[in-house]
C-alpha cells in the first residue's frame, strides 16, 4: 500500500527497525510528558485522568482493528475461508501468554494499596509494583509497535505507513494518564518533583526495546505477520478491557470516562481511514 501523506514521507525512508525505535521514542515520551505534570502540581482531578484514560482506551481499541487486525486478515487471503485464522490465532496465543504473566507476576493496580497485589506473594513495595503494573502495560504495547512498524517495512503488507504512525500516536496518548497516574501518587507521598518524574517515565523505557525487538520477529518471513499482528492486538485489547476499562469505571465517574471513550474510538477510526 503506498503511503500518500507528504508529511511522513522522510520518515517513510527509514528502516523499519529505525522507524520502530524512533515509535517507541514516542510513545516513551507521552509517558514523560504525563509525569512531567508533577513539575506543576501533586494532584489531577480523577475525572479528567478517567476521561483522558478512556480516551486512549478508546484509541487503543480502533487501533487495534484497523492497524492490526484488519491488515492480517487481508494479509491471509490466501487461506479463503479461513483467512480470519492466522489473526485469530494470534490473539488467542496473546491472550494467554498475558494471563498467564498477569497471574505469575506481582502487580499493583493503581488505587490499591501494597498488600492488594495481584499475582505471586511479593514483599516488593508498593512502588515497585505500581512501576511494574505499568511496564507490564508498555511491553506488550512495545511490540505492539515494532510489528506494526516491521509489517509497513514488507513489500506485500496492507499496512500503510500512515496507519503505523496512528497507532503510535495512539499509544503515546495513552502513556499520558500512565505516567501521571505514577508520578503524581510518589509526589504527594513526599518525593522531590524530580524522583517522582523520573520513577514516572520509568515504566516506559522499555517501549523503544520491545518495539525494536517486535519489528525483527515480523521481518523474518511474510508468513507470520499476520499471526504477529493478531498477537499485539491482543496485547492491546487485553490492555483496555483487564485495565483500563475497569478503572475508569470504578472511580465514580463512568458518564464521562464511558465519552472519553467513545470519543477516541471515533477519531482513532477518523484518521485511520482517512490517512490510508
Amino acid at each position: 500500500m503506498t503511503d500518500t501523506v507528504p508529511i511522513f514521507s522522510n520518515f517513510a525512508h527509514w528502516g523499519p527497525i529505525e522507524r520502530a525505535f524512533a515509535a517507541g521514542l514516542v510513545s516513551w515520551s507521552g509517558s514523560a510528558l504525563g509525569a512531567s505534570v508533577v513539575f506543576f502540581t501533586a494532584r489531577v482531578y480523577q475525572r479528567f485522568l478517567d476521561v483522558v484514560l478512556g480516551f486512549a482506551g478508546g484509541v487503543m481499541l480502533a487501533a487495534s482493528f484497523w492497524s492490526l487486525l484488519h491488515p492480517a486478515i487481508e494479509l491471509s487471503a490466501e487461506y479463503g475461508f479461513w483467512r480470519w485464522f492466522p489473526a485469530s490465532a494470534g490473539i488467542l496465543v496473546g491472550t494467554v501468554f498475558l494471563h498467564v504473566v498477569d497471574e505469575v507476576l506481582p502487580r499493583l493496580q493503581l488505587p490499591a494499596p501494597a498488600k492488594a497485589a495481584k499475582g505471586l506473594p511479593s514483599h516488593w513495595r508498593r512502588t515497585t509494583l505500581l512501576i511494574l503494573a505499568i511496564t507490564l502495560h508498555n511491553i506488550p504495547e512495545g511490540l505492539a509497535l515494532g510489528i506494526v512498524f516491521g509489517a509497513v517495512g514488507n513489500d506485500q503488507s496492507p499496512v500503510s505507513l500512515a496507519a503505523a504512525i496512528g497507532l503510535m500516536g495512539g499509544i503515546a496518548f495513552h502513556n499520558l494518564p500512565e505516567g501521571m497516574a505514577v508520578a503524581l501518587p510518589l509526589r504527594r507521598e513526599g518525593w522531590s518533583s524530580l524522583r517522582s518524574f523520573v520513577f514516572g517515565q520509568l515504566s516506559a523505557a522499555v517501549e523503544p526495546v520491545a518495539a525494536v525487538v517486535g519489528a525483527a520477529a515480523t521481518l523474518t518471513t511474510r508468513a507470520i505477520l499476520p499471526y504477529a499482528m493478531g498477537f499485539a492486538a491482543s496485547a492491546m485489547l487485553y490492555v483496555v478491557v483487564r485495565e483500563v476499562i475497569p478503572e475508569t469505571q470504578a472511580s465514580g465517574h463512568p458518564i464521562a470516562a464511558t465519552m472519553g471513550i467513545m470519543i477516541g474510538f471515533m477519531l482513532m477510526m477518523a484518521l485511520s481511514v482517512s490517512l490510508e
